[in-house]
Formats: structure tokens, sequence, C-alpha cells
């Protein structure tokens, strides 16, 4: 089973949108600053995840996320 998550940085107020199979460990990675180009951002919290069947559909629902559109609903959902 894959996920899409959406992570807010505590330190920018940034968004990053990604996807994985275990969302708890990726934030983990995240936060200890092992992905290089998120660890000056970190800390991040956890504001969305979605379940998604395959990684291809995981893989769009991640590009509309990325989109215009979609980052206006991780807002709204983030409650900006």
């Amino acid at each position: 089973m894959w996920f899409v998550y959406a992570l807010r940085s505590e330190r920018d107020r940034g968004l990053y949108i990604g996807m994985s199979t275990d969302v708890k460990r990726r934030l983990a990675e995240h936060n200890r600053g092992y992905n290089r180009s998120t660890a000056p951002r970190a800390p991040f919290k956890l504001i969305h995840v979605e379940q998604c069947e395959s990684r291809e559909t995981a893989r769009e629902r991640e590009k509309f996320l990325k989109s215009g559109m979609g980052r206006d609903i991780l807002r709204a959902v983030a409650g900006e």
C-alpha cells in the first residue's frame, strides 16, 4: 500500500509533498536530516496523508498535490 503525504516545515512554514509505503518512517527520516533537500527545513509536522492503491496512483496524486490547485487544498487543510 502506498501513501501520499504532506509535511509542514516548522522552520519556514513551507510544504513538502511526497509518497512512501511507510509514512511514519519517512517523517522520521525527514526530521533526522536524512534527505539532503529537506534537512535545512526540519523539523516537519505531518499535515495530510492519503492512501493509494498503487505506486502509480500515488505518483499521480502527488503530482496533483504539487500543482497550484493541490497546494491550495493542502493550505485549506492546514487552516491557512
